[in-house]
């Protein structure tokens, strides 16, 4: 099974649409049916037929590069969302960096990975409590693999309600949830575990609505197993959903990176879509810990660039984050 290094995925909420209470004549239920919502988005109240992203950096607190690239992003406005590891070294220099500035939306990136070669991590809960997500170094594994043929979801389970106590224990509430490598999506009993904890705690995962076959049929061809227990248990879920979920795209220079990530925009169809990019600061430690490199300093250049910017105001693109989407939920 070949797991695409996506970074989070579904979620869901069902809509009840209730009458005012009177009989409604036929021209009346027509109406109201033509004017059902058509995506998400719509659900949420932004404008019909509006194309509404969030800009979501991911491994924050994986490392200092990854911190100073996300802080002055989100403080420049150039992108909406964040979520940090809760394992890795730099995870709690964030956390106080976020309770610090409370209009920020980060959340959690739930980890049950480590990837690198030589910059990794091991579990937040103690490692003899989850024995099959500790590899023969004492870390977590490498791959979404190695994890599937190894844990339990009962051991993932602890392992995610460790990440997120620790968040909290730290005094920090995050705004959302989602799984780094897409893990958590690697087996339906992860995925079923991941969502019971998103409703548990009260705090949204970024998921996608699974009502839509087709968006199911792409992500089944992506790799993942997303199998009719998930897509029936995705519809008892109790926080709001995403339309699509999808990555910012690799690229050979600069300007090919940001031309195919507006293709990207191009293609995506209207409702509430979260894009996914891992954006790190310059330095020549960062070059030791990921051969993504430079795709990841670009990533930190790309959403401040006047002509992606403008590009943006061009297609009509409406942004939020998570804050505004559970603010719009909630009433």
């Amino acid at each position: 099974m070949q797991i695409k290094i996506f970074s989070s995925l579904f979620l869901a909420s069902l809509l009840i649409i209730s009458s005012c209470g009177q009989k409604s004549t036929s021209a009346e239920v027509q109406e109201t049916e033509t004017k059902t919502p058509a995506n998400w988005a719509e659900r949420l109240g932004y404008p019909e037929g509006k194309k509404v992203i969030m800009l979501h950096a991911d491994d924050i607190g994986m490392s200092p590069e990854a911190n100073t690239a996300a802080k002055e992003m989100l403080l420049a406005g150039d992108i909406q969302s964040a979520a940090a590891m809760p394992p890795c070294p730099n995870f709690e220099e964030i956390i106080d960096w976020a309770i610090e500035h409370p209009e920020i939306d980060l959340g959690l990136h739930l980890a049950l990975t480590s990837e690198w070669k030589t910059w990794r991590w091991s579990s937040v809960a103690p490692a003899e409590e989850v024995p099959g997500l500790i590899d023969e170094e004492g870390m977590l594994w490498r791959s979404v693999e190695d994890v599937v043929a190894h844990a339990s979801a009962e051991e993932v389970a602890t392992e995610v309600r460790a990440q997120i106590e620790k968040s909290l224990a730290l005094g920090y509430r995050p705004d959302h949830i989602d799984t780094h490598m897409g893990t958590l999506y690697g087996d339906p009993k992860y995925a079923i575990v991941y969502l019971k904890m998103a409703m548990e705690y009260g705090i949204p995962a970024n998921a996608i609505d699974l009502s839509n076959p087709e968006v199911v049929e792409i992500f089944r061809q992506g790799g993942y197993p997303i199998t009719d227990e998930v897509v029936d248990f995705m519809a008892t879920y109790t926080l709001p959903k995403l339309d699509f979920f999808t990555s910012a795209p690799k690229a050979d220079t600069y300007e090919e990176k940001k031309e195919a990530f507006k293709e990207l925009i191009r293609s995506l169809k209207p409702g509430l879509t979260e894009i996914i990019f891992h954006p790190s600061a310059d330095t020549e430690q960062l070059k030791t810990i990921t051969g993504s490199w430079q795709q990841r300093i670009w990533e930190a250049e790309m959403f401040a660039d006047p002509d992606l910017k403008q590009f943006f105001e061009d297609e009509g693109i409406i942004f939020t984050d998570w804050k505004e989407i559970m603010k719009r939920f909630n009433s």
